[in-house]
């Protein structure tokens, strides 16, 4: 089995030192491959679309405005 060297703060570090009953290490191993999943699922819809990626730029930049201005709405306490 191949290894993978994971950097993580030292509060986290000493979270995980306090709960020593957790397998870390398969908790590691099943996050990655399920983020390895959705990638290629995403990966494996994005290869059959025939969107643009100026278009999905477009799409998106419009998409974040209109959530913007509802945003906006419905905090204005915030602007």
């Amino acid at each position: 089995m191949a290894e993978l060297k994971v950097e993580i703060s030292e509060d986290l570090k000493r979270e995980i030192d306090r709960i020593s009953f957790i397998d870390w290490s398969k908790v590691a191993r099943d996050a990655i491959r399920e983020e390895a999943t959705k990638l290629a699922r995403l990966k494996a819809i994005a290869s059959k679309s025939k969107i643009t990626e100026k278009d999905a730029l477009e799409l998106g930049r419009t998409i974040n405005k209109g959530l913007h201005e509802r945003y906006k709405e419905l905090y204005p306490e915030l602007k």
